[in-house]
């Protein structure tokens, strides 16, 4: 078939994660709480890490990149998500579509690096603290910042423009919340060949890379541990790996379960519930995972209170 038969599509539908009208308050009410909860707990860790000059070390300095990412993220998602549970029909323009799909590739790419910077940070910490300071200097660190942004803005432009070249035609019912790649490989009336080559080979690398990163960092780690004397010392070490190991896990696996098997094979009902997953539910609960169960932190939001109590 010739490019001159397909028609145009200008607009999308979004299918939401339900059709069940007795879902929709709930389900709206749901999302709405967890995106404030997410936007406060983010926005407050920036906040915390800026204000408080003994937070202003290379492990808070990754981890209000992080809060930034996760806040940027949840923001491209949800509030078009919020629409479907109150609109009969969640339209998105071809643009809007196109846009949405591009800043959601960046930031989820970033997030996947940025945790592997940061298991790379504690790796230092723990393993060689005399070299700490050098290892983890500021340029270097703005160096890793960069370099994570960097990433996820390359392979966010290679996606979006293979996804240009694709043609749409009659199909324009998204069976999802947002503008995934998958799903609109699926409306696709062209051959989606080297798209979903470029999507496993990107996804491949940004999720093992990150991984086998992450991994090696932490049984170095647990080595380490292994060698300290006291009992105390490895329960708060080993409780505070354990923290992080399981949010890496849940943000990896639900991404792993998404993106790491072919469009044929996977199911796009199943790829919402991990969606929420690393979409909505870890950017809620980074805040919490890596930081309010941290003394620093702690320490620094009760010293910030008093101060304005003050």
């Amino acid at each position: 078939m010739s490019e001159g038969n397909y028609s145009i599509v200008t607009e999308f539908i979004l299918a939401g994660l339900t059709d069940k009208p007795e879902l929709q308050l709930p389900l709206l009410l749901f999302f709405v709480g967890i995106y404030v909860f997410t936007v406060v707990g983010n926005l407050g860790m920036i906040t915390l890490i800026g204000l408080s000059s003994h937070l202003h070390t290379p492990m808070y300095y990754l981890l209000s990149n992080l809060s930034f990412i996760d806040l940027c993220q949840s923001t491209v998602i949800v509030p078009k998500m919020l629409v479907s549970f109150v609109m009969e029909k969640n339209t998105i323009s071809y643009p809007e579509c196109m846009t949405q799909l591009y800043f959601f590739i960046v930031f989820a790419i970033a997030e996947c690096h940025m945790l592997s910077a940061m298991a790379y940070d504690r790796y230092v910490a723990i393993c060689n603290p005399l070299l700490y300071n050098v290892t983890m200097s500021n340029q270097v660190c703005s160096w890793m910042v960069v370099g994570v942004y960097s990433v996820g803005l390359i392979c966010a432009t290679v996606h979006t423009t293979c996804m240009l070249r694709v043609f749409f035609c009659k199909d324009d019912i998204i069976n999802h919340y947002f503008c995934d790649l998958f799903p609109l490989l699926e409306l696709s009336c062209s051959s989606t060949f080297i798209n979903e080559v470029v999507g496993l080979s990107s996804s491949a690398f940004n999720i093992f890379f990150p991984t086998m990163t992450i991994l090696s960092s932490y049984i170095f780690i647990i080595a380490s541990i292994l060698h300290i004397r006291s009992t105390q010392g490895r329960y708060k070490a080993f409780s505070t790996c354990s923290s992080h190991v399981s949010a890496v896990a849940l943000f990896f696996g639900s991404l792993a379960f998404m993106y790491l098997q072919p469009s044929s094979v996977s199911s796009m009902d199943q790829g919402k519930v991990s969606s929420v997953f690393y979409t909505i539910i870890v950017p809620m609960l980074n805040p919490l995972i890596y930081s309010l169960r941290n003394k620093d932190v702690k320490v620094a939001l009760s010293k910030l209170l008093g101060n304005k109590s003050f």
